[in-house]
């Protein structure tokens, strides 16, 4: 496999995901404004949507989309993901919720072109909404189970981004997002992308 990245965007979470499931796959970093990859490649050839990830498979099958490469990987390591009962479709409920309503509203901070007043308005929806994933993640140390999954791996981007664009969120998820970076694996990821 390889993973087609650009630093600290998120696909650190199938990065992250990659190191903790010890899974064989080779990493090319992306230049998302040039659209290539360190080797001189056109990105737009290799994935027609232009960003990242894109998860390159044996046979050549591109798979794109954070929330499919992350339910792939957990399903060739099912410890990754619960396998049965609510607590599936509530991981994947989460996963859904991370994409939706935390990573798309983080777009205004990636846009040069966006005014202050809307990355203001992006803020405070983020505050709310993280403050909604704080109350899921209740007294648990992981947001799903007790086990670490491709949920936490996206969270902890998503809180990275909450660090780097000072967005207001619970002391809860601060400390969630402190636990999750002392692990081996995203700390190889990190490391990987050149964000230690």
């Amino acid at each position: 496999m390889k993973l087609f990245y650009s630093p600290g965007a998120c696909s650190l979470a199938s990065d992250i995901v990659l190191h903790e499931a010890k899974l064989d796959a080779s990493f090319i970093k992306v230049d998302l404004k040039s659209k290539k990859t360190e080797q001189g490649e056109d990105y737009a050839a290799i994935n027609p949507k232009g960003y990242v990830p894109g998860l390159m498979l044996g046979d050549g099958d591109l798979l794109t989309e954070n929330v499919a490469i992350l339910l792939y990987l957990a399903s060739m390591k099912p410890g990754l993901l619960p396998q049965e009962g609510m607590a599936k479709w509530h991981a994947i409920e989460t996963l859904a919720f991370i994409s939706t309503e935390l990573h798309k509203a983080f777009r205004p901070f990636f846009d040069p072109s966006a005014p202050a007043a809307s990355k203001q308005t992006a803020k405070e929806t983020l505050a709310q909404r993280f403050g909604l994933l704080a109350k899921q993640l209740g007294d648990r140390e992981l947001m799903v189970g007790d086990a670490f999954t491709v949920v936490d791996a996206y969270a902890f981007v998503m809180l990275r981004w909450a660090a780097k664009f000072e967005v207001t969120i619970p002391l809860k998820l601060t400390e969630y997002a402190a636990r999750l970076e002392k692990r081996a694996s995203v700390r190889a990821a990190l490391t990987n992308e050149g964000l230690t």
